[in-house]
């Protein structure tokens, strides 16, 4: 590391440099190590020479996007190195698949071969940090890269074993009140000024774009099944205003930006079967004063929860329950995206005309097909670097974009079914902005903490384990975790939703995944692993969830431009999102497994060190789990399916039996956050 520092603070640096090969690559270093005088003139072209030939027999591209080309000889007399940072990634074979963006070039004596050992063991840590890279990619000077280098030495980069797991810092507060939320206050108001400065990115844009529509489609849906099954107590208006408003306050006061409130498939179950519970018990007229009273015991629960520090529990969770939670949330999007294809089948069935079905399934898989295609652009050889940016970034906007013309170029409002939000959301006149809580027998005012102990369960329990995923060590997020402040700004916010009838608002999984990969600043590999990639870093801001809101807030203004968009082009985002948040699920990785050939299992940190066996039965528990909480979810029975928080947090039992039956060191391995050091370094 000595020589490392030393030699950029003598000015051994070259930044975006514009190479297309290794000869380029050495050339210009070797150029400019005559030019300082450290390197003779007439052993430019033996040095060059030199190194391209070691590089036939063994190329230097070692991984993490870097290079160490090099070559020791008896001519050279004192020891050299130049780094170099590309203006473009070049694809020079590394093992991982990663271009190559950054080039150690080391030239020396043979008797300096040791001194070179250690010089690459110190980059090979270095190029493994990704804080390092993040900040080493965007440097401006040489004064920045010695900056990154001394902070990355501050940071102790040598990884942890990935058994123990440790307690995360946000869930290690006392069990004083209020410890929690000072602790997550402490631990992100340093951070909250360059929250909204690092918001201030055309990245950034284009998240806003993208997640209007991903959380205005599902708002207006939710809200319109809701308004049907409640006698439009509770429509779609309601829903956009609850999410407007909620999002907005939250994305100014909460500790974690990225995380979205939206309306949940099980939040919007609980509210139907509370209406019905009241149309049973005679009191259909004071449903939105009932719903206001549970609402009121359910934010009490849930601001006491945070009060307590209740989150703590979270550190009994593990991988296997987060999977199985990310995998059900998914599928719900993927599962209401094609319910939505198949009742519009249904309908022109019904009018004995296939063409608004077959409309809508263009609509949607085109709409589908383009964003996928256009979200993995960044790793095409077409077109500028930036262009590929730009149109991985838009992706699912253009998509929808082209989609809505092609909509309205096929067919007409007769043909299509377009986002509505019905007469009573279009003049919202229908009744007063308060619930009347005062008309409630006052038995029921009590009563109502039976149901609002199981609707705190719910939002207990998808709101931490959604700050869970967000806050996972493979986002590489920087400023800090918040799970007691959070909580208790959501528990204060369905308080005020319930003093309204508007529908409640959580942390929604797949959304706030969406968000969270909308900003992140990520890796393509060039080669194997089907063309996966890894994040280095992620815009963490308040803008872009500020401006979303702000937006879905704006549409009440025009309600008449949401008829030009038709569903089945969102079903198309439906569709995208959840798919989207399974790639990259370990769970949905080791489902692929049953049907492939073992002998091509890639691999990685658990398949290297845990039999088949094991694997395929710890993936069978999983699956099993899955398949219960779908079956809830659907399940015709109301009483099962309020009970579905009740199930989710069950999943903490039944991982704790595995370690009944499991190995400790195989579940350790299938349970870490993050591959282990040794896999990242395996070619040092």
């Amino acid at each position: 590391m000595k020589l490392l520092f030393q030699s950029i603070a003598e000015g051994s640096c070259i930044l975006n440099l514009d190479a297309r090969d290794m000869r380029d690559i050495v050339e210009a270093a070797v150029g400019f190590l005559v030019q300082t005088g450290r390197l003779q003139e007439h052993l430019r072209d033996q040095v060059v020479e030199g190194i391209l030939e070691r590089e036939k027999s063994v190329p230097t591209a070692i991984g993490h996007a870097c290079a160490v080309p090099h070559l020791y000889d008896e001519a050279i007399s004192q020891p050299a190195m130049v780094f170099v940072r590309l203006h473009h990634g070049v694809n020079l074979g590394a093992p991982d698949g990663i271009a190559t963006r950054f080039v150690f070039l080391l030239i020396g004596s043979n008797e300096q071969t040791p001194q070179h050992l250690d010089t690459l063991s110190s980059i090979a840590r270095l190029m493994s940090d990704n804080v390092f890279h993040f900040e080493a990619t965007y440097a401006k000077t040489q004064q920045d890269v010695l900056n990154a280098i001394e902070r990355h030495v501050n940071r102790n980069v040598l990884a942890a074993p990935p058994k123990p797991q440790p307690v995360s810092e946000g869930l290690k507060t006392s069990r004083r009140p209020f410890a929690g939320i000072k602790a997550d206050i402490r631990r992100r108001a340093p951070h909250y000024l360059s929250d909204f400065r690092e918001g201030l990115r055309a990245k950034c844009l284009a998240s806003i774009v993208f997640m209007f529509f991903a959380c205005l489609a599902p708002a207006v849906t939710f809200g319109g099944i809701m308004g049907q099954a409640t006698g439009q107590a509770i429509g779609p208006s309601e829903m956009l205003i609850s999410t407007a408003v909620c999002g907005l306050v939250y994305a100014v006061l909460a500790g974690q930006p990225l995380i979205i409130l939206g309306g949940i498939g099980p939040l919007l179950i609980f509210t139907i079967i509370l209406y019905r519970l009241t149309l049973d018990m005679g009191y259909a007229n004071q449903f939105l004063g009932i719903y206001g009273w549970v609402g009121l015991w359910t934010a009490a629960l849930t601001f006491l929860l945070a009060v307590t520090n209740a989150s703590n529990l979270m550190r009994y969770f593990t991988r296997f329950t987060d999977e199985i939670f990310s995998a059900l949330m998914s599928l719900i999007f993927i599962y209401k995206a094609i319910q939505g294809l198949v009742i519009t089948f249904q309908e022109g069935g019904d009018t004995g005309s296939a063409e608004k079905g077959l409309l809508a399934l263009v609509l949607a898989v085109g709409t589908f097909y383009i964003a996928m295609t256009l979200a993995g652009f960044r790793r095409s050889r077409y077109l500028s670097p930036w262009m590929r940016e730009f149109l991985a970034d838009f992706g699912p906007s253009i998509a929808l974009g082209c989609m809505i013309a092609v909509a309205w170029w096929l067919g007409d409002a007769s043909t299509l079914d377009t986002l509505q939000l019905g007469e009573q959301a279009a003049d919202g006149s229908s009744r007063s902005w308060f619930v009347d809580l005062a008309g409630v027998p006052h038995w029921i005012k009590f009563a109502a903490i039976g149901p609002a102990a199981l609707a705190a369960v719910l939002i207990f329990l998808s709101q931490n384990i959604t700050t869970r995923l967000v806050n996972s060590p493979g986002n590489r997020l920087t400023k800090g975790e918040s799970y007691h402040l959070d909580l208790a700004v959501v528990g204060g916010l369905i308080g005020v939703c319930s003093l309204f009838g508007w529908p409640w608002m959580v942390a929604a999984t797949v959304r706030s995944l969406a968000h969270l990969r909308s900003l992140a600043i990520v890796e393509e590999k060039t080669s194997g692993n089907q063309g996966s990639n890894e994040i280095i870093h992620v815009l963490e801001n308040r803008i872009t969830a500020i401006a979303i809101h702000l937006l879905i807030g704006a549409t009440l203004l025009v309600l008449n431009l949401l008829n030009y968009v038709p569903m089945a082009a969102l079903y198309g985002i439906f569709l995208f999102m959840g798919f989207a948040s399974l790639r990259g699920v370990q769970f949905i990785d080791r489902l692929g497994y049953w049907l492939m050939d073992s002998s091509l299992y890639p691999i990685n940190h658990y398949t290297r060190r845990v039999p088949t066996r094991t694997i395929h039965l710890y993936t069978f528990v999983q699956f099993i789990c899955l398949i219960v909480l779908c079956v809830i979810n659907v399940s015709p029975y109301e009483p099962v399916r309020i009970l579905f928080p009740i199930f989710i947090a069950l999943l903490v039992p039944v991982r704790f039996l595995l370690g009944r039956f499991f190995d400790q060191d195989h579940l350790a391995f299938l349970e870490a956050d993050e591959e282990p050091e040794d896999e990242e370094l395996h070619w040092v």
